[in-house]
């Protein structure tokens, strides 16, 4: 009875995040009335910058969601996300690197390590035990970063328009005297639709910081499930990169999702719908494998 009671919730949910209205449940699912969004909190940490954060305490396995590049914890993404784990219960994270969204620190001095640093600290710090973790754009590179470092803590992996090694890979294939002055000016100046500035600016010592966090080379030493969902209309980072991801990983439970229409930020309803329903997919795997 109660496995039929758990899949008739998801159902209810999966069919309200498809009105657009997740929080449209019943008293069995959770709450009757959708719920104020998690208040916005601040952990210290010794000589760092202190990290913003929402947390929704739930049942495992939790979720953790990764933002993108110059992004937040307030995109649609991740508000659907604390919608549907609040509903069947699940617990939820989500969080602002240092120098993003309400976090303090300085954006221009960020660092994949840097960053790869703050997720650490989060996991081991303010989530409760295992996780799955949705990684967004950058997300996507800092997740299989983190799982690499705490495999015991890593569940699963959703990756969304990820970016590994695509700082790194897209500078080295430009022109050489394209380089060279980019190099003089030492920043590289990249345009885009999914910033309303137009641009990324990246300097010189965050790209040699970051050759050090490259993944793409050698086999990646992760055996967790992970699914990779990517856009083929995606104008930032190529979709093949997912594709070199999970030919890259050593699970052997490793799905490849192409939209034919999707772009990079992967913020239609029907995308977010799409990465619920993954989600949901690997919460049934992961609670009958239990």
């Amino acid at each position: 009875m109660a496995a039929v009671a758990l899949t008739h919730c998801r159902r209810r949910a999966l069919e309200a995040l498809g009105n657009g209205a997740v929080h449209l449940l019943s008293s069995k699912c959770g709450p009757g009335v959708r719920q104020k969004s998690s208040t916005v909190q601040y952990i210290s940490r010794p000589d760092l910058p202190k990290l913003a954060y929402r947390k929704v305490k739930g049942k495992s396995p939790g979720v953790m969601f990764l933002p993108g590049f110059d992004s937040n914890m307030n995109g649609p993404k991740a508000e659907a996300l604390e919608d549907f784990c609040r509903s069947l219960g699940h617990s939820y994270l989500r969080f602002d690197y240092s120098g993003h969204g309400a976090s303090e620190g300085v954006f221009s001095e960020g660092t994949i390590g840097s960053w790869k640093k703050d997720v650490l600290f989060m996991l081991d710090e303010v989530a409760e035990g295992p996780q799955i973790l949705v990684g967004s754009s950058l997300g996507g590179w800092l997740m299989l970063l983190t799982a690499i470092a705490r495999p015991e803590k890593t569940k699963a992996l959703v990756g969304i328009s990820t970016v590994a090694d695509h700082f790194v890979t897209a500078f080295k294939s430009l022109p050489l005297q394209k380089r060279k002055e980019i190099e003089d000016q030492g920043m590289w100046m990249i345009p885009t639709k999914s910033n309303e500035k137009g641009v990324y600016t990246l300097s010189m010592d965050f790209l040699k910081e970051a050759e050090n966090h490259c993944l793409l080379h050698s086999p990646i030493p992760i055996t967790c499930p992970v699914r990779l969902i990517h856009g083929l209309k995606d104008e930032d980072v190529p979709w093949h990169i997912s594709v070199q991801v999970a030919e890259r990983v050593l699970s052997n439970d490793v799905d490849v999702i192409l939209r034919r229409h999707g772009q990079h930020r992967m913020a239609d309803k029907d995308d977010i719908k799409l990465m619920v329903y993954t989600i949901d997919d690997l919460i049934d795997k992961l609670t009958t494998m239990a």
